[in-house]
């Protein structure tokens, strides 16, 4: 009996190339630190995304949610980072960079493959945003 039910949970799982096409990422701890609802802006919220990424870590290719504003600031290290299809651009501690709500975020990722880098992604999204980012096959 364990066989079979055994069996039949596997052929349940997804093979095959819809599993080798799915993003991944490497060595990147994402953590929501903060969120409040702007009393100032009805509808609207702020929430504090925490990244970090150890050496050589990255994030899979990713849309932001639609109702978005991004403001990046990098606090350690320096972050490797590609919107939209512009350049490949390098921001180091202290910088920071914004993005559009429906911006393709094609490449973030640590710059140093021997140094962990960190940065604080502020998003001002609509209150019942709850998926701020999709992912995206490159």
């Amino acid at each position: 009996m364990k066989r079979i039910l055994c069996s039949l949970l596997l052929a349940t799982l997804p093979f095959g190339s819809a599993l080798a096409e799915a993003p991944s990422a490497k060595n990147a701890k994402v953590t929501l630190v903060y969120q409040h609802e702007l009393p100032n802006a009805p509808g609207k919220s702020i929430k504090g995304v925490l990244v970090e990424y150890g050496p050589g870590g990255y994030s899979p290719g990713h849309m932001h949610a639609k109702s978005a504003f991004i403001y990046a600031t990098v606090l350690e290290g320096a972050i490797k980072s590609q919107v939209n299809g512009g350049p490949v651009t390098v921001y180091m501690a202290g910088q920071n960079f914004a993005e559009m709500p429906g911006d393709r975020h094609a490449v973030s990722a640590n710059a140093s493959e021997t140094q962990p880098a960190k940065l604080l992604a502020v998003f001002v999204v609509d209150t019942g945003e709850a998926e701020l980012t999709t992912p995206y096959a490159n």
